[in-house]
């Protein structure tokens, strides 16, 4: 059961989160798509317990060449494609039988270790954050007040998210890591003594935001849903409320009851599941990954099996998304 973390625990910025839960519990054969790359561990892990092959899919260009070193180390058995998991079925076309699918929607350790990429608060550099073209950058010092307020709320579920909001208007220019971050730790004022830093929340939004992330999920899962064949699966790591509540609710609502976001909705009963649920509860990480692997801490697994069911769209008010994933949501084209 620990053979995939002890290969790869001698690198464990690259330990890929709850590895050992979803190789004991997914069928190890066959085409999986690997549709967060990233460093790769997922899909290298997947490969050494007998998986065929692995598409591996990125929208991250850099990690371009981690995939091709991964390709030499299993010749003919890796095929990289650059673009986003929500656009699944079109990068893959039916191309494949798919065996499976897995996301790990964490920021990648590599990006957050590289500070000129601007993800972390703990190590200095330009406020960037993006896969994309916005850049935490043009929304701490181009957006308005409210509109970064409700950022911070929204995706951050951050409670001082006007007060935090008005300091960043007040004082910018802002340009770095360090700086923004200094200035929600003086703007919160929590206690020395608290085990998470003031920024935390605020960083998760700006990243959210800026990559929109919370809207290709979704769009990921719909995704998803229209590739995999009956007996597929489907494995998903989330680390934080937000995104592990999408997952959650879509899978829910996929397994044949859309259970309704308030008193107010009332439960939807579908002919048929399109999904079925393992288990009802996500996996969590041991103490023992945790003792090597502190990312684990927060990260839940959940994993599902496509059934033969028709692919029928879901009813996205149902799944109590953030009014701005809304609006982003109408904004894409699918």
């Amino acid at each position: 059961m620990n053979n995939a973390a002890a290969k790869i625990a001698p690198q464990p910025q690259h330990v890929p989160v709850l590895i050992n839960k979803i190789i004991d519990n997914v069928n190890l054969a066959g085409t999986w798509v690997d549709g967060t790359f990233g460093a790769g561990g997922y899909s290298r892990a997947l490969l050494n317990e007998g998986v065929t092959k692995i598409i591996a899919i990125d929208r991250d260009p850099s990690v371009a060449k981690t995939a091709a070193s991964l390709s030499e180390e299993f010749p003919g058995r890796v095929q990289f494609k650059a673009g986003n998991f929500s656009e699944l079925d079109t990068l893959i076309n039916n191309e494949a039988h798919l065996a499976g699918i897995v996301l790990d929607l964490g920021v990648s350790s590599m990006q957050v270790d590289q500070p000129d990429r601007g993800f972390s608060f703990s190590k200095d550099g330009p406020l960037d954050m993006r896969m994309s073209n916005l850049t935490a950058y043009d929304i701490v010092n181009g957006f308005d007040e409210a509109d970064i307020a409700d950022i911070l709320f929204q995706y951050g579920e951050e409670k001082a998210s006007r007060k935090i909001a008005k300091a960043i208007v007040m004082l910018r220019p802002i340009v770095s890591t360090l700086q923004l971050a200094d200035i929600i730790k003086q703007t919160v004022n929590k206690p020395g003594s608290s085990k998470i830093h003031a920024a935390t929340k605020s960083f998760q939004a700006l990243r959210i935001a800026v990559n929109n992330e919370l809207a290709e999920l979704i769009m990921g899962l719909e995704a998803a849903e229209r590739l995999l064949p009956p007996g597929g699966e489907l494995a998903i790591v989330t680390f934080h409320s937000l995104e592990d509540r999408i997952v959650k609710k879509f899978l829910g609502a996929r397994s044949g009851i859309d259970r309704s976001v308030s008193r107010y909705m009332p439960a939807v009963k579908y002919a048929e599941s399109s999904f079925h649920a393992n288990r009802a509860n996500p996996y969590r990480a041991d103490a023992e990954e945790v003792s090597f692997n502190p990312r684990s801490r927060s990260a839940k697994l959940r994993i599902a099996r496509r059934t033969e069911a028709m692919y029928h769209k879901i009813n996205r008010d149902r799944l109590g998304l953030p009014k701005l994933t809304q609006e982003a949501l109408e904004k894409c084209d699918y």
